[in-house]
């Protein structure tokens, strides 16, 4: 990737890298789901992975280099999912400050979105982190094959950080790749600990919401700590199989 520049050849392996950890970590589904990443100042021109390739084979190069403002995308000898390209597609265009959008179906986060009320409630240190920073729809439109569904995804996204998608999955967002895997990451921890503090069938112990937002807050100040944490990962398949780099 030579004639690339060097900030777009790192945010390709990153994402790259991020594709292998999901598999790792089982957020991935067959050969669907989709990670993308801006690569212009507007966000409009963005990196996702190929149509209908396993995250644990992907690699930096083959990403996907795709305009949202380009109506004859899916036209192209390699277009990509269509699903994939009505939703990154319509939220790179109208909400720039998504700079990387992970869309993933992870087990625990993908049950709470099919509750009726699937709100993250805060029991805890790693769900009082998502605490004002979610956005719930309720309204599936089914499989998402045209751009009014994507629009629609990203009104209700607007500025939030997290998408629970209603009877769907998730979508995490960052103003980085480290950032958006650092969230996908505690997301699902934090459901995952939501799903067995209801299988008890006792009530929760919900933090009141001035001290959810306290500990929401106190997060941030950790906010380097998903550079280094992807960085580990990293280290860690350049070891086992660093092919995601190719």
């Amino acid at each position: 990737m030579p004639s690339m520049l060097d900030s777009e050849v790192e945010m390709r392996t990153e994402l790259a890298a991020v594709f292998r950890v999901a598999a790792e970590e089982g957020w991935h589904e067959g050969v669907a789901n989709h990670f993308s990443a801006a690569v212009s100042d507007d966000g409009s021109t963005f990196l996702m992975n190929p149509r209908w390739r396993h995250f644990a084979q992907v690699r930096a190069s083959e990403l996907l280099l795709l305009d949202a403002n380009d109506d004859s995308v899916m036209d192209g000898p390699n277009p990509p999912d269509v699903s994939a390209w009505c939703i990154h597609g319509a939220i790179h265009a109208a909400v720039p400050a998504a700079r990387v959008l992970l869309h993933a179906h992870p087990p625990y986060a993908t049950a709470i979105a099919t509750l009726a009320d699937p709100t993250i409630l805060p029991i805890d240190q790693n769900t009082a982190r998502f605490f004002g920073e979610v956005a719930y729809d309720l309204n599936f439109g089914g499989i998402a094959d045209d751009v009014e569904e994507g629009r629609r995804l990203a009104a209700v996204l607007q500025d939030r950080t997290v998408l629970m998608m209603g009877s769907h999955g998730v979508t995490v967002t960052g103003a980085t790749v480290a950032e958006a895997f650092e969230s996908m990451y505690y997301l699902e921890r934090a459901c995952q600990t939501l799903v067995l503090a209801y299988s008890t069938g006792q009530p929760l112990n919900v933090l009141p919401d001035d001290m959810a937002a306290k500990v929401a807050k106190g997060w941030k100040q950790f906010a380097p700590m998903g550079a280094s944490h992807l960085a580990e990962r990293m280290a860690m398949l350049d070891r086992s199989d660093p092919t995601y780099r190719d």
